[in-house]
């Protein structure tokens, strides 16, 4: 089976608190086979929203977010979605929630990979306990790809769990995400593993207006080949 390209991106939309017809425009600029995202709308005509978003971003949505701390998974038409499930992360009262989405798809090639969205707490204990408890529950699984938004930089000890030769490693942005009006600040990081190989980074040209109102954070993404 030959080798097959495609792009992973990960998006913290800050619950479509800005302008998310423009978080819209700015995925399907970067037009990933698959998303991974932080911080969309958890109660509230919440699924119907994601759909809406999904829509708008050309994309499908993996569904039922409940308990996942605001994270999912969305996938384009090129890709097929083999399963999905979201998982609740414990936290202190009354934090907000935290959790995990995991999808695993199938590219047009055949070939599969499961894809991880992640977004850490604010507090760095619970960051540690978080990415322990995601990492055991992924143990065994290749090819994988972890993604989202780690509240910490590379220095940070959640983020060298994450980032472990020979099981994970980071694959990308090379540069900062947030604030999205003037990054500076690398928060939002993809990890894969050895079974994906990263290809050099094809840049999205936006103005820098769009990515500041579109969100918080500015998306990041990779383009990986496997097989």
């Amino acid at each position: 089976m030959p080798g097959e390209r495609f792009r992973v991106a990960t998006y913290n939309t800050r619950d479509f608190l800005d302008d998310h017809a423009l978080a819209a425009r700015v995925v399907r600029a970067i037009d990933p086979d698959v998303l991974c995202l932080q911080e969309v709308p958890r109660r509230l005509f919440a699924p119907w929203r994601l759909r809406r978003f999904a829509a708008r971003c050309e994309m499908r949505w993996s569904g039922r977010q409940t308990g996942s701390g605001g994270t999912t998974v969305l996938t384009s038409e090129r890709v097929e979605l083999v399963e999905a499930d979201h998982r609740r992360l414990p936290v202190r009262w009354p934090d907000r929630t935290r959790g995990w989405a995991r999808a695993r798809v199938r590219l047009a090639g055949g070939h599969e990979l499961t894809a991880v969205s992640l977004h850490l707490s604010l507090r760095p204990e619970e960051r540690v306990r978080h990415v322990r408890a995601v990492l055991e529950a992924l143990d065994g699984i290749e090819p994988l790809l972890v993604a989202g938004d780690l509240n910490e930089e590379d220095d940070g000890p959640a983020f060298r769990l994450v980032d472990v030769p020979g099981r994970l490693g980071v694959a990308g942005p090379a540069h900062p995400t947030f604030p999205a009006r003037s990054p500076r600040r690398r928060l939002d990081v993809l990890f894969a593993s050895p079974g994906l190989r990263i290809l050099p980074q094809r840049e999205v040209l936006l103005p820098d207006a769009v990515w500041a109102a579109a969100s918080d954070h500015r998306p990041a993404w990779v383009d990986l080949e496997i097989g």
